[in-house]
């Protein structure tokens, strides 16, 4: 691959990457007493990691079936469809095992701000897949990745300067 389309991918990927910290702005995320701080980053980090696997074998085996090289290329069009199949429905399922755990007592606020301004972007690239894959448009999660990482969810704020290039 040339570095313009592994540039492309890393932005697709980076995107994908924070997947853990979206959730729905409509749901709020609950104190869960007896989580601390160290179970929610424990467990908020091996659901990111899981995803981040999960969306990069998903790519690897989108760009080896399609056969994609130096010559041969995806579209734009097959990149926004392999947002579609394959970034979207990780990140949504990752949002599901964020929820579930639950926010520290005390840290409901930091917690829903990370979730929300993940979901506000996500729900961007799903308007506009193309949002998801170009590289004009930067990484719609960049001001969420900020956010995971200071709190401490640094697998799931991953790739964003990967999403830079």
């Amino acid at each position: 691959m040339n570095k313009g389309l592994i540039a492309v991918v890393a932005g697709v990927l980076a995107v994908a990457l924070f997947a853990a910290g979206c959730g729905s702005s409509s749901d709020t995320t609950e104190s869960t007493a007896s989580l601390t701080k160290a179970a929610f980053l424990k467990q908020g980090n091996a659901i990111c990691a899981a995803g981040n696997k999960e969306i990069n074998a998903g790519f690897e085996k989108f760009f080896k079936e399609n056969e994609f090289s130096k010559k041969k290329q995806p579209t734009q069009a097959q990149l926004e469809e392999a947002a579609e199949e394959i970034a979207i429905p990780s990140i949504r399922k990752q949002i599901d095992g964020i929820r579930a755990l639950g926010a520290p007592s005390g840290e409901e606020e930091q917690v829903n701000e990370i979730v929300d301004t993940a979901e506000e972007a996500l729900e961007e690239g799903e308007e506009d897949p193309a949002a998801l894959v170009s590289e004009e448009n930067g990484n719609l999660f960049a001001k969420a990745n900020k956010l995971a990482d200071a709190y401490g969810l640094t697998a799931c704020g991953e790739g964003e300067e990967e999403g830079k290039q």
